[in-house]
């Protein structure tokens, strides 16, 4: 039995190779995509909490201070800032874990073993890690993912963007390599957010997350809400865009930038994913824009 985390009701449930998501908040996360993806997940697949980590081991409590209830001078409640994992099930009735809550503060290679060992307790299949990051890409196309996993067997598995690039870690990257050390298969998908965007919701990046979780999981998340959302956002955008000359400019050429790189990778190369300065428009005054637009047609 670990001191790191305790079961509710001192017994695990019987799962049957349960898949398990992992967004854990602190980390990149452009138009909050990867935390709306969860929030979808939670809501579809009736997920009640299981297993809670030991906030002393892992959480500072300085930097992230849990939350006091006073009510007419009384204390009533404190509300800590848990590393929790849910259990719920897709609409085929598969096991769906999701692992949510703040990165660790702390003790990240702890926290990978104990993570890792309680997968396997659970039973766990796969890990499937989200994330979300800003992109020199247009709202006009697709919503395109990558894939970072310790098995190369499984990058080939899955039809995803392969990218080489040196980046600072999040905890979701030690994950990746605790489960697979387990003999679980471990892998992160992340799906691009248009840079001039990525401050605002997107809920086509979710759309977008919950195909590839589908697919690399083998479940069955609707997510209609968000694809509802999408198709009026982006009538929206492109109300918005259609009314001002450079930025009708700015996104045709991001949609030149995304076709070449698609090509590309229908030609069996690898895709362009760096461009200079001057080929990527910056997009602050249209993202400016979009939010005062949206609000107004929020408060509408």
């Amino acid at each position: 039995m670990s001191d790191a985390y305790s079961i509710v009701g001192g017994m695990a449930p019987l799962l049957h190779e349960p898949t398990l998501v992992v967004m854990l908040t602190g980390w990149i996360d452009a138009s909050g995509a990867a935390a709306a993806t969860m929030s979808t997940l939670d809501s579809e697949c009736n997920a009640r909490t299981i297993a809670v980590f030991d906030g002393d081991s892992f959480i500072d409590y300085r930097a992230r201070r849990p939350t006091m209830e006073l009510r007419e001078g009384v204390n009533t409640r404190l509300d800590w800032p848990d590393i929790e994992v849910k259990h719920g099930h897709d609409l085929d009735g598969r096991d769906v874990l999701l692992l949510t809550g703040p990165e660790p503060d702390m003790a990240w290679q702890r926290f990978g073993r104990e993570a890792a060992s309680l997968g396997v307790r659970l039973g766990v299949k796969r890990m499937v890690a989200l994330g979300a990051h800003p992109f020199a890409s247009p709202h006009t196309r697709q919503a395109r993912l990558s894939i970072s996993s310790p098995s190369p067997a499984l990058v080939e598995e899955l039809r995803m963007l392969k990218n080489s690039i040196d980046v600072p870690a999040g905890v979701a990257a030690v994950l990746e390599h605790s489960f697979h050390q387990q003999g679980i298969d471990a892998l992160g998908i992340w799906v691009q957010v248009p840079h001039y965007i990525s401050s605002m919701a997107y809920p086509a990046a979710t759309v977008a997350l919950l195909t590839g979780l589908n697919q690399a999981a083998g479940l069955r998340i609707d997510g209609a809400a968000a694809r509802q959302e999408t198709v009026i956002q982006r009538q929206r955008l492109d109300e918005l865009v259609a009314g001002n000359d450079e930025h009708r400019a700015m996104v045709a050429e991001l949609e030149k930038l995304y076709d070449n790189s698609e090509q590309q990778t229908l030609q069996g190369a690898l895709p362009t994913t760096q461009f200079t300065a001057a080929e990527i428009p910056t997009g602050d005054e249209l993202a400016a824009e979009l939010e005062q637009y949206l609000r107004d047609q929020n408060d509408n």
